[in-house]
Parts: structure tokens; sequence; C-alpha cells
């Protein structure tokens, strides 16, 4: 029995975690056991998700699977952009330059403001009155 190829990377933004596989195949793309134009209805969410594939002249040579939990669509569409990368290293080395370059191979850490007390919100302080 042989086995198939596969590359597997992990991607994270904002509370979504994306585990990403690679399979040698026709370009299809599957997320969470749903075809990806179902599951992002926004057409830029998805051409953001699969720019690695771009970049690295791959869009159509590989079978893109993904397990995404947590947060919401565009944090989960970063989360699989940056798993997609770092699966693709694994690929092909050489990828590291276009890659980083453009910026995928980084995690984006910017989270949400914890609310602190005595405040609305993170920063939004309530209403002041002298009188």
């Amino acid at each position: 029995m042989a086995t198939q190829v596969q590359y597997q990377g992990t991607g994270r933004r904002k509370t979504a975690t994306a585990r990403v596989q690679l399979v040698p195949g026709n370009g299809e793309v599957i997320v969470n056991d749903t075809p990806a134009q179902n599951y992002f209805h926004r057409r830029s969410l998805l051409k953001d998700m699969l720019s690695p594939l771009e970049v690295t002249d791959n869009i159509g040579n590989l079978d893109v699977i993904v397990n995404v939990e947590g947060g919401g669509l565009s944090g989960q569409a970063g989360a699989i952009r940056h798993g997609i990368a770092r699966a693709l290293l694994e690929v092909d080395e050489e990828y590291r330059t276009p890659l980083k370059k453009e910026g995928y191979l980084t995690r984006d850490d910017r989270m949400k403001e914890r609310k602190k007390y005595g405040h609305k919100k993170a920063r939004k302080s309530p209403q002041f009155s002298k009188r």
C-alpha cells in the first residue's frame, strides 16, 4: 500500500487556529469538510487565504485540506494563510524567500485588548460630568 505524500502546517491568527494539509492534486480547497467557496462567502477572504499558493505558483498543483476552529471568518482566513505558508516550506525550502518577502511566515500577534475595571470596554470610560 503506497502512502500519499502530504505536507502539514499550523497557522494562527487572533483566536483562530488552522491545521492545514497540502496533498498533490488539482487545486481543491476543503475547509472543515466543506468546499471553501461555501465556507467563506466573501471572495476577498478566499483570495487572501490562497495568496501563498499564488506567490509560489502552486495554485492548481496542490489540494488544501483544512481544520480550523476559533475566531471569526476573517481570523480563520488569516490562520489558514499562515498554515498554508508553513506547509509550503515542507514542500520546498526555496519557497522561504518569496513567502518571507510577502510576510506570510510571520504570525500576526495582534489580539483583542482586555477590558479594564472601571471602564465600559478596553479603553472607553464612563461619561464624566463635573456637576
